[in-house]
Order: C-alpha cells, then structure tokens, then sequence
C-alpha cells in the first residue's frame, strides 16, 4: 500500500538513516531503563522487543525508532550534532512506548507487532504500571537535560494533546455510523492530530530545541510533525483494513470487526453512492468484514484516505521547505516522511 507525493525528491536510503539513529539513541534508552524497577524494566524490555516474559533475549522487532529518529534529525537540522537529540529522543521513545502499553489495553487488542500485548502477557495491572514507569522515566530524562525545564513543558503540551485524541477516539466508539451524530471528517483529523501527530511533532521540535533551534524553527518542525502524523494515522488506517497480517502483526479486518471510526470508513459513508446503506448495516454489526472491506474501497474509501494523506504530506513537506534547516537533515527528513507513508506495518 502506498500514498505518494508528487512533492518527494529521490528518496534517501531510510533504512540506513533509521538504523544510524538507532545506534545513537539504543545505549542511552537501555541505560534509562536499566533505572526502573527490575519486574517494569522487564515488561518495558519486553514492550521493547529486547526480551521474553521472564528476561529470556528476545529478537523480536521493537519497531523502527521513527519518533527517535525525528528527534536526532530535529537536532541535527538545526546545525547541532545528533548526539545533542538523544535525550530528546529517549523520552519521545519512552513515552511512546508508555502510550501503546495503555492504548492496547483501552482498544482490547491482545497483539503488538505480531506477539503478545505488554497487557496479554504480564496482566493488565503490570501493564499500566509498566506504562507509568515509562512515563515518569521520560520526564526524568528530560529534565535533566540542557533546556530541561523549557524541554517539559513542550513534552507537557504534547501530552496533553495525545490524551485529548485518545479521549476522542475512544468517544468516537459510541456515536452512530450514519445521521447528524456521526463522526465528521474534521473530526477525525483533530483527533489524529492529538492523538499521533502531537508525539510526532514533539519528536522534531524537542530535538530541534536542544539543538539550539531559534523558536520558529522549533514551531515549523512541530507543525511539521503534526501534519505528518495525521497522514501517518491515516495510512494505518488502511492497514487495519487492507494490510497483510503477517507484516502488521495484527489479524486481518481487525478494525472492522472491532468496528473502529477509521478515515476510510468516514470517507466511504460520506459518499453518495446506493451501497452505503449496506456497508452501514455491516458496520453496525462487525460482520462480514471481508465484504465491508470490499464495499469500502468500491465506493472509494481507500481512494479518498490516499488523497487525504497525500495533502497531509505535502502540508508537512512545505512546513520542512520554509524552516531554515541544514540541507543534509532537511533531505533525511522528507526521505522519513515519505517512508512513513509508504510503510508495511
């Protein structure tokens, strides 16, 4: 699956800038969770991929490290080295763990990247320990930083953004699929916004101010990130409904049978087209999915979220154009947005 933008230059080798950033940020994260309690560190190990339950190593995939790598490349955008974006980057990385311990745990699902949730696995108690953990360890990581103080407060504001999308995309569950109370696509964006762009956007403005950054700098980049997160939410939108299981790690159509708000489900129901009263009916239900799925697409669902998170990108990309970035980072940046848009999982 993949939402292009015309606006992309050749894309630099992502993988290599993801595993550069990795290798920066890994021996600073392991450290700040060394400092946790043994049976939390444990559980964020395990959130992490780093180990089984019960400390064994693990070479399960952690993810990417696309929020760490926003920060050490905010950083380095701003004319300071990477390593001024490190503690940056392990509170970005802390707090995201932390957010998708409880998100599994308030959305039911039992899986993360193809085995079990923190919550499946420990209980669900430990798991929103662990959550907290992470958390208060973040805090602590950037307080200790240079520009700490201005550094918490930014993270603060970010936070409570995430929680405002979080408590709206949990609302969104009670309201109907169709009528004057559904959920409009204005919506949706806000609470994408809140609940992904805001830790996206925080990623490169903290990275930019420990860089030095001057303010509108800082404020670029988090608009940036913003947008970004948007599109990004978007696209594993399409996942939850089109992706392959055994990449997203998660059962197929399982956002249709847990009959989630998604873009293009909105998108298919805003349109005109005689087939929207059946795929209501299905989603009213959760049966069916394969047939929803299809239903979906036919009325142009999936063609209205690319486009959507095609003008996202390109809001993020004129964002990173009219900041006054180092060359090198700025095109290291626009080669993350668009493999964020183009990924698997």
């Amino acid at each position: 699956m993949t939402a292009t933008s015309s606006a992309l230059s050749a894309p630099l080798d992502t993988a290599r800038i993801l595993e550069r950033c990795r290798e920066l940020v890994g021996p600073a994260l392991a450290d700040a969770v060394g400092r946790l309690h043994p049976w939390v560190g444990e559980m964020a190990a395990y959130s992490f991929g780093w180990c089984e339950v019960g400390g064994a190593a693990a070479v399960a995939s952690g993810g990417k490290g696309v929020r760490q790598a926003l920060a050490v490349l905010g950083a380095e955008a701003s004319g300071a080295p990477g390593r001024a974006g490190v503690p940056a980057a392990v509170a970005v990385e802390l707090v995201h763990a932390f957010s998708l311990l409880h998100d599994d745990i308030m959305d039911g699902d039992a899986a993360r990247r193809g085995r079990p949730a923190v919550w499946r696995a420990y209980g669900t108690g430990p798991a929103v320990l662990a959550g907290d953990g992470l958390f208060a360890l973040a805090v602590e990581t950037l307080a200790a930083a240079p520009s700490g103080g201005r550094a918490v407060r930014m993270l603060s504001v970010a936070l409570g953004d995430l929680v405002h999308g979080q408590a709206d995309d949990l609302l969104f569950a009670g309201r109907p699929w169709t009528g004057p109370g559904r959920v409009r696509p204005a919506e949706y964006r806000s609470m994408a916004e809140g609940k992904t762009g805001s830790l996206l956007g925080c990623s490169l403005a903290l990275g930019a101010l420990l860089g030095g950054a001057a303010p509108p700098t800082v404020t670029a980049l988090d608009r940036a990130g913003r947008q970004l997160g948007v599109a990004f939410q978007i696209v594993d939108d399409m996942l939850g409904i089109w992706g392959d299981s055994a990449v997203t790690g998660k059962p197929v159509h399982a956002d249709l049978r847990e009959r989630r708000k998604t873009f293009p489900v909105l998108a298919a129901l805003a349109s005109t087209a005689p087939e929207t009263r059946r795929l209501a009916a299905l989603l009213e239900t959760g049966d069916e999915p394969e047939e929803a799925a299809a239903l979906i697409d036919a009325v142009g669902g999936r063609t209205a979220a690319l486009a959507e998170a095609h003008r996202h990108i390109t809001a993020a990309e004129t964002a990173l154009t009219g900041a006054p970035l180092d060359d090198r980072a700025r095109e290291e940046l626009r080669s993350l947005v668009g493999f964020l848009v183009r990924r698997e999982r």
